[in-house]
């Protein structure tokens, strides 16, 4: 890939973002693919940084079943910290064979060269993920920089019980989703149908994918930016409409107003991703078995998408001297069944693979009473849009939180706080030496 050039920049946007220290120096990696194509000779050992839960009882099943190739894992924190973590210990010559890797930070590991292509030894590992997941680890291009491991498609959750008590429909389009918060309003000043968090970027990534936005795209040496495209700008203008008529709340999520309107009936709906139900027997407890799940509202009647808030892949890191034994455990991990079983199980994660969904079976104890939960989920999620990351998402994460909470205070345009967005994300690129297309 022809993003070596903007290595540099890349590790200087990430960590800038993350609040570390700059770098001096671009990582030397190995050619990857070059690599990614050598067979193991022999035992080897491997290490594996990852924030999943009980991940080295997965890794001893492989362990006891590979001995010509060990993995030790070393759990790490997660988040921004992780990745710059990754990203400092690349420079230095010294990092993991694997990492953990959110999509969103992915692209900044390759713009980095700190991870390796895994085309050659994991392509053919493409069948078992859906179209829009495994376009988050290719970034468009004919390389495979990761293999997904968990995903969060996008659904709407909300209190079945209220819905009848109000008289409303699960809308199936967000016109009716629109026209149901202002029925909500009317019978009750005391209720919201939602709310808009200014908080949380990943979730209005997600519904900016579901309308079809592609914020990041390569094209040559040079990316071309568009995070105010027109399904955004359409997406922020629907939510901005909708608190400035004062039909949806602006609360942000995971505050304890919001826990109490959850628990209380006082909100009635979260657009959210398929691990809201950890979140909501959290934050929630008094309201189980009083939610229900069901796919978004669609801009266009007919239509099945959706998008993608959270998720993660394994990647292999470019100077890894066992890049193919890497390769093979990271395809195992997240495709062999057994395995896929163990990452449900053990780590709580809803698979990337679709074989993995489709194996779910019992729902959630906090849905306890809708049976077809996981089914529904591998629908939606079968139909879930992704699109490229750029190298900087932070520094767009950070916009959106400073234009939008200043837009949600003010009840001002929100289609001027994606401009804001925008302009930020394009200003920050430029500054750290990316080329931009025209």
């Amino acid at each position: 890939m022809r993003t070596k050039l903007l290595g540099v920049a890349a590790l200087v946007v990430t960590l800038a973002a993350a609040g570390c220290a700059a770098p001096e120096a671009a990582p030397q990696a190995a050619p990857a693919s070059d690599a990614a194509q050598a067979t193991p000779q022999g035992p080897v050992k491997l290490t594996y940084w990852t924030w999943a839960p009980n991940m080295d009882k997965i890794v001893a099943v492989w362990n006891q079943e590979h001995p010509d190739i060990q993995v030790t894992v070393s759990k790490q924190a997660g988040g921004d910290d992780a990745a710059a973590k990754f990203l400092t210990a690349a420079k230095a010559g010294n990092p993991p064979d694997l990492v953990q890797a959110e999509y969103q930070h992915l692209p900044s590991f390759i713009a980095a060269d700190a991870v390796a292509d895994l085309k050659a030894a994991a392509g053919a590992a493409q069948p078992e993920f859906s179209e829009g997941v495994w376009g988050q680890v290719t970034l468009g291009t004919a390389a495979v920089y990761a293999i997904p491991q968990d995903s969060g498609p996008m659904m709407l959750f909300y209190r079945k019980d209220l819905f009848e008590k109000y008289g409303i429909a699960v809308p199936k389009t967000w016109q009716e989703y629109a026209e149901a918060a202002r029925k909500v309003r009317k019978q009750d000043p005391d209720v919201f149908l939602g709310t808009f968090s200014s908080k949380d970027p990943g979730a209005f990534t997600g519904l900016a994918q579901q309308a079809g936005a592609r914020w990041w795209a390569i094209e040559g040496e040079a990316w071309r930016v568009n995070v105010a495209d027109e399904p955004t700008t359409r997406v922020a203008d629907f939510w901005g409409g909708l608190v400035k008529e004062g039909v949806i709340d602006g609360m942000p999520y995971f505050t304890p107003e919001w826990n109490k309107a959850l628990n209380d009936g006082k909100l009635l709906t979260w657009p959210s991703a398929i691990w809201a139900p950890g979140a909501l027997s959290s934050n929630a407890p008094k309201a189980k078995g009083k939610w229900a799940a069901a796919p978004l509202p669609q801009w266009r009647a007919g239509e099945n998408h959706s998008g993608f808030w959270g998720g993660s892949s394994v990647a292999v890191a470019a100077s890894s001297k066992h890049q193919a034994a890497a390769a093979r455990f990271a395809v195992w991990l997240n495709t062999d069944p057994k395995a896929v079983e163990l990452l449900v199980k053990e780590a709580a994660i809803y698979p990337a693979s679709a074989k993995g969904q489709q194996a779910l079976t019992e729902a959630p104890d906090y849905f306890s009473t809708q049976p077809d939960f996981w089914q529904q989920a591998a629908t939606v999620a079968a139909g879930a849009r992704g699109f490229t990351f750029g190298p900087n998402v932070g520094v767009t994460y950070n916009a959106f939180k400073d234009s939008f909470d200043k837009a949600v205070q003010a009840r001002s345009s929100f289609s001027d706080a994606v401009r804001a967005m925008q302009e930020t994300t394009v200003a920050d690129m430029r500054k750290s030496g990316f080329q931009i297309a025209p």
